[in-house]
């Protein structure tokens, strides 16, 4: 059930009812323009990852700055940005199911839309997925680059697969998904940058087998906010799919150092408890996630966030230069950004303290 909205346009800050997600307009334009410099510098392409922000109205922001399109994890997402008039997107995962298959497929009359195999046991479903409505469906084959998640082994049984889609009547090879996960959160750049000389290696092995094969990847994606300069440098990544560049949290603040983005997410909290030394808000597991550490209090010295239970987060004070007030709204930085913006149905976007925007966060729980 979609919730009323927390604030309507021309509120202050404090008018915000809470707990509401919070987006500075300053700090968000700031990290889209920093982001398409970098790439129209390096001259590579920009797929940002909607995962991140689950809204056609942020997705059009980049594509104005001359994003090519966007990614997505989940065929809900890819409906939710396709009738938001997304006309290029990529499932940057691999979809199996039929009924999944069968809503990809159809929205090719309305987008371009691509998405990753590791497997030929898929390439049947993805045919008569293609077949079925009439199109041919572009497949990128993934490989393992390190993360040992989803990914096929670099070399011959990458371009193996790459040749049976670009024999298919109702498929299109359309290059390689080559993204390390796991790097993005490396703290050292000695770690960062060891992980990506694996995969860019692993991508030329594969890339040269193809050229052998006589096949051409007109895409290579990765890359992620912790490592996007890394790949971006190295003549081999053509696309980068950054996600959490646009928003940072305090997760990425670990690295060292920390990618060059402001942080413009946050999560606005009411104090609805206070005595010496403690204070109690209105935000805990339900309107935070914690799964990468728990949320910092910005701005706000000494106050220390600890024991969230599902709606209440405490605040240890001790050491803090001023002590909450009771009803005082104060701002979280979110251990992690996206499963964060998954728990909220409105970002309220801010400028120099006051609502300027209110918008829906369209694919908000899209997960089929």
């Amino acid at each position: 059930m979609l919730q009323r909205p927390p604030a309507t346009p021309g509120m202050s800050e404090d008018e915000v009812d809470t707990p509401a997600l919070i987006v500075d307009l300053d700090a968000l334009e700031h990290n889209l323009d920093r982001m398409a410099a970098y790439c129209a510098k390096a001259g590579v392409r920009l797929r940002a990852h909607a995962k991140t922000h689950k809204s056609p109205v942020i997705a059009h922001w980049q594509i104005a700055r001359g994003a090519v399109g966007q990614c997505v994890q989940k065929v809900a997402e890819a409906e939710v940005l396709a009738w938001g008039g997304v006309g290029d997107i990529l499932v940057s995962n691999e979809v199996v199911s039929p009924a999944k298959l069968a809503r990809l497929a159809a929205l090719a009359r309305m987008s371009r839309v691509a998405v990753c195999a590791d497997t030929p046991a898929a390439l049947p479903l993805l045919e008569q997925a293609a077949e079925a409505a009439g199109t041919r469906l572009s497949v990128l084959v993934e490989v393992d680059v390190g993360a040992g998640r989803c990914g096929l082994p670099a070399g011959g049984p990458s371009v193996d697969l790459a040749r049976r889609i670009a024999a298919s009547r109702h498929l299109r090879f359309g290059g390689l998904q080559a993204y390390h996960g796991a790097a993005q959160h490396q703290r050292t750049p000695a770690e960062r940058r060891a992980s990506v000389d694996g995969a860019v290696a692993a991508v030329v092995e594969t890339l040269d087998g193809l050229r052998a094969a006589g096949l051409e990847a007109g895409i290579v994606g990765g890359a992620g906010t912790g490592t996007f300069e890394l790949e971006g440098a190295s003549g081999v990544y053509t696309e980068i799919q950054a996600g959490s560049y646009i928003f940072m949290d305090a997760d990425y603040g670990r690295n060292t150092p920390a990618p060059d983005f402001r942080q413009s997410l946050y999560v606005l909290t009411g104090v609805m408890s206070a005595r010496d030394g403690l204070a109690v808000v209105d935000c805990g597991h339900k309107g935070i996630a914690v799964d990468s550490g728990l949320p910092m209090v910005a701005d706000r010295p000494g106050l220390v966030y600890h024991g969230p239970s599902d709606e209440h987060g405490m605040l240890d004070c001790r050491e803090a230069e001023s002590p909450p007030l009771l009803g005082e709204k104060l701002r979280l930085v979110p251990g992690h950004c996206d499963p964060t913006v998954d728990r909220y149905d409105w970002y309220v976007g801010l400028r120099k303290g006051r609502v300027e925007s209110v918008w829906p966060i369209a694919a908000r729980g899209a997960m089929a």
